[in-house]
């Protein structure tokens, strides 16, 4: 888990601050805050997250949307508005894919986009 992200979000407080994991518990982060923000922000509304983890499915969805825009708001202070861009075709990607009940076309499109971002 970033330790970046997860200080970030503690520091935040609020709901999500008190959902946030040790350490210990986590997955092993993606390339940079960006995507793990993102990709954290997907797994908040499709499975369970790594960074937060909460019983609540709808403190879930409120966290996978703020995960999404913390990932395109730090790209956007930068000025990298491709990337926001190709991350927010990411986003729609995947949740076309559940939708479609084709949850395999998801995985595919993130460890894409990781490889993309190494």
């Amino acid at each position: 888990m970033s330790a970046e992200l997860a200080s970030l979000l503690r520091a935040e407080g609020g709901l999500l601050a008190a959902c946030v994991v040790d350490p210990d518990e986590a997955a092993p982060p993606p390339a940079s805050l960006v995507v793990e923000a993102i990709h954290e922000g997907y797994l908040q509304h499709y499975a369970q997250g790594h960074v937060l983890r909460s019983d609540d499915q709808d403190l879930a969805l409120l966290a996978g949307d703020r995960l999404y825009a913390l990932g395109l708001a730090r790209l956007a202070e930068i000025g990298d508005l491709e990337a926001v861009a190709r991350l927010a075709d990411l986003i729609s990607l995947c949740a076309q894919a559940h939708a479609e009940g084709k949850p395999e076309r998801a995985t595919a499109a993130w460890e894409a986009a990781r490889r993309g971002a190494d």
